[in-house]
């Protein structure tokens, strides 16, 4: 559900790399408004801009022009330490590979963005355990990431990026390591967080898993377009 107020403003933002001695237009002047409580895909095939985009919403780079703002704050224009601190406390990381720490049990690696903010250890450890409830692996706990199967590792993941309470949830193929049944659990979870609030932003090759999200957005050569209703039928026809 939306509220229609911006949490993410992006105006003209490009991006340009150096490769083998040519310049390559990552993305070019990309433009797009997401608010409070969007669930939307961005889907691309390798190549498309998809991963670049993902790099600049998760304020992991910079562009090179335009504009980038969170909360109407220019990221853009924000230092190293900056980055950081926007890092963890607005934006929740989803990877493909889930990204656990092995040494670390469950609910260890769901407390890791606690740490960073200095959070005392009992306090951490409730909201850890709590974050591992809303994704149906408390009773997982304490197992080590190789105890569990990959839709748990996800699961472990999920609560890890809820659990500094961020506003955005920045999934990048979320669902890639994982086999159908498993894939549709975990997009189930993603649907009901969208559903208590959660900014979903899920990056995606898969043409099914970007139709579970209420907004579409299809990226190719570097250029967004919203368009995905038109863009489904073309594709479902083999345009």
């Amino acid at each position: 559900m939306t509220n229609f107020e911006p949490i993410i403003q992006i105006k003209n933002m490009t991006k340009m790399y150096e490769l083998g001695g040519e310049t390559v237009m990552a993305l070019q002047s990309v433009s797009l408004d997401i608010q409070k409580g969007d669930f939307i895909s961005v889907i691309g095939p390798s190549g498309s801009g998809k991963s670049t985009f993902m790099n600049m919403i998760g304020c992991l780079d910079r562009p090179d022009s335009g504009r980038y703002l969170i909360d109407n704050e220019d990221v853009g224009q924000m230092k190293s330490s900056q980055l950081a601190t926007i890092r963890n406390e607005k934006i929740g990381f989803i990877f493909q590979n889930f990204n656990l720490i092995p040494k670390l049990t469950a609910v260890e690696n769901v407390e890791l963005p606690l740490i960073y903010r200095g959070m005392k250890t009992a306090e951490r450890r409730e909201i850890a355990l709590s974050a591992l409830k809303k994704v149906g692996l408390v009773d997982r706990a304490n197992h080590l990431p190789t105890q569990l199967s990959g839709g748990q590792q996800q699961r472990v993941a999920i609560a890890r990026a809820l659990a500094g309470s961020p506003p955005i949830l920045l999934a990048d193929e979320p669902t890639g390591a994982l086999d159908s049944k498993t894939s549709k659990e975990i997009l189930e979870i993603m649907n009901l967080l969208n559903e208590q609030g959660h900014t979903i932003i899920l990056i995606t090759h898969d043409l099914d898993v970007a139709k579970q999200a209420n907004r579409v957005v299809r990226i190719h050569d570097g250029q967004l377009y919203e368009n995905g209703g038109e863009w489904f039928a073309d594709t479902e026809n083999g345009a």
